[in-house]
């Protein structure tokens, strides 16, 4: 009968484990007490513990970021929507620039204004916006993620002529905020060249 409670706790730590969710601190002690037969279960315990973000909910968390963050970011520009890029923006984020000659930090408020007639151009046709992200590294948890990348930003007239095109090399801190995906720095750091963007795919 031993044997068998232990069998039957054993699988239960096991499952909780492979379902990455936390036991309470009193079932977890309680148990502890318990159980007695060597060290793997005092192990599963332990690992029973460990918080939400795991290898497995990594993917999880980038296909989140990736849906609800980044694929908005493009959805805006494309469509022109400066309401909804706006919307992505916490309201204390900052924007940080070592890309050009000049050097600066200021408020992502002042970059939004700069930006909102091309916004505002490409809801009315006169020209046509995109862009797009790839990522070499990506660091984060529930609530918080820094991600390194490069964004490449073409713009063309209502002709179709090229007006401008970029690779540069991106980093942005994000929050999670009231169940939104929110970034709170944007640092482009320098230009990139189509060879380091393509060496992303």
């Amino acid at each position: 009968m031993k044997n068998i409670v232990l069998y039957l706790a054993f699988c239960l730590l096991t499952n909780l484990v492979f379902a990455k969710q936390k036991l309470p601190d009193d079932i977890v002690q309680s148990i502890q007490k318990r159980i007695e037969f060597g060290h793997m279960p005092r192990i599963i315990i332990a690992k029973s513990q460990i918080s939400f973000y795991q290898p497995n909910n990594d993917s999880l968390l980038k296909a989140e970021i990736d849906k609800t963050f980044w694929a908005e970011i493009s959805r805006t520009v494309k469509e022109g929507d400066f309401e909804g890029y706006k919307a992505t923006c916490h309201e204390n984020a900052v924007l940080v620039t070592t890309s050009g000659k000049n050097k600066q930090s200021y408020p992502m408020t002042a970059a939004l204004a700069r930006w909102k007639q091309g916004f505002t151009d490409t809801k009315d046709g006169k020209q046509f916006d995109n862009v797009q992200f790839r990522f070499s590294q990506r660091i984060g948890d529930e609530t918080t993620a820094h991600e390194t990348g490069i964004f490449y930003f073409t713009s063309r007239d209502s002709l179709g002529k090229l007006l401008s095109e970029g690779y540069t090399h991106l980093e942005a801190l994000l929050v999670k905020q009231n169940g939104l995906w929110l970034i709170l720095m944007e640092y482009q750091k320098a230009k990139a060249t189509k060879d380091e963007w393509d060496a992303l795919k």
